[in-house]
């Protein structure tokens, strides 16, 4: 590990807020970054550890404690125990659209439709990272991860970290702390070994967002190609010359609601169903089997609804800013919260409070910010 000398977190994370940490530590290895934690939880400061500061919402204040960088990168091929597939082992710094297209270039399906996504690999399961239906949850076997004070690395199987929409037992979320407050050192993934043979794709979402009309096997890098252009129309490709993507990607989680709630809302919001578990097992004893199966009782799922409708249906629109605030929702996507220049954590986060209450005096529904807050209120 490296201590140097802190840089404003405004000029490491997208949404471009934040004073210079009181500490920073960077780790470049997988060891240094066990050192870099044992160091700080020895001196017992307030941490966190920085990724690329593409989820995170920083205030104004200097940060009071040390906030350790995550420089770590490196992809391991690996085999996979199940025919037709193979692993890749990843360090937790690595960046995250870097792998995606290692993996397109190798011919490995399961992540190509979060092509884009901004940030690195070890924040990736720790919200549950998915775009167009695809989430990482569907191709995640283990994480390695020390746990707070803890001197052991640990490895933990996808299905203990408690993964669901957008979140896991690693999150912080608004209000409240995780479940687990834990580290990730490297993730391992279980792909489609594909190769040039291209992929069916299944997913509702992502044949609507690729305008897919037959059931023809399609070329990972047509997929990666359609989805990054899809994400530069919309803003959600960093780049430096639009001011649109000084943002933390979709600022606010698309609302899962119980489908009565869905139904009240208007029948043209966009709404997607939260799977139910297809392989449930009925047992039924063998002293009480009389030849019949009853039948599977109807279950009530949740639904997901679009955020971005229902900020724009409260009177929202794209471009919309508050009297002299430099803090913008973005032109391009209603789900974005930009710095448009200048902008303090204070003017983003009075935005973000205004659209919230807006959306809840139309829809009665509460939207969940999705960036990790340090420092900020909502």
């Amino acid at each position: 590990m490296r201590e140097v000398s802190p840089i404003a977190l405004s000029e490491l994370t997208t949404l471009r807020t934040g004073a210079a940490p009181e500490r920073m530590l960077e780790a470049r290895t997988a060891d240094e970054l066990v050192d870099a934690l044992h160091d700080t939880w020895a001196r017992g400061d307030e941490w966190f550890v920085l990724g690329g500061g593409s989820n995170l919402f920083v205030g104004d204040e200097p940060f009071e404690g040390t906030v350790i960088r995550v420089l770590t990168s490196g992809i391991e091929r690996l085999e996979s125990p199940h025919p037709g597939r193979a692993r890749v082992r990843v360090q937790a710094g690595h960046d995250w659209d870097a792998l995606v297209a290692y993996t397109v270039e190798n011919g490995l399906a399961g992540i190509e439709a979060m092509s884009g996504i901004p940030g690195t690999v070890g924040a990736a399961p720790v919200q549950n990272v998915g775009a167009y239906g695809q989430e990482i949850q569907e191709t995640l076997v283990e994480v390695e991860l020390i746990d707070e004070g803890s001197r052991e690395v640990t490895v933990v199987q996808a299905s203990e970290l408690g993964l669901g929409f957008r979140t896991s037992v690693l999150k912080h979320h608004y209000g409240g702390a995780p479940l687990r407050r834990a580290v990730i050192l490297s993730v391992t993934l279980d792909l489609a070994d594909v190769g040039d043979a291209g992929r069916i794709v299944r997913g509702e979402q992502l044949r609507r967002a690729l305008a897919l009309q037959g059931e023809d096997p399609v070329p990972l890098a047509w997929v990666r190609e359609r989805i990054l252009a899809t994400r530069a129309a919309k803003g959600m490709l960093l780049n430096p010359d639009d001011p649109d993507t000084a943002s933390a990607g979709s600022f606010f989680q698309n609302a899962i609601v119980p489908e009565s709630v869905a139904r009240a809302l208007p029948p043209e919001c966009p709404r997607w169903p939260v799977a139910p578990d297809l392989d449930a097992v009925t047992i039924i004893p063998l002293g009480a089997y009389d030849g019949t199966v009853p039948p599977i009782a109807p279950v009530q799922t949740d639904v997901k609804v679009s955020a971005a409708w229902l900020i724009e249906q409260a009177g929202i629109s794209k471009g919309f800013r508050l009297p002299r605030s430099r803090a913008g929702v973005s032109t391009k996507h209603a789900l974005a919260l930009t710095n448009r220049g200048g902008a303090t954590a204070g003017e983003l986060a009075e935005l973000a409070r205004y659209i919230s209450s807006r959306v809840h005096a139309e829809f009665g529904l509460l939207l969940q910010p999705e960036p990790v807050l340090v420092g900020v209120d909502l």
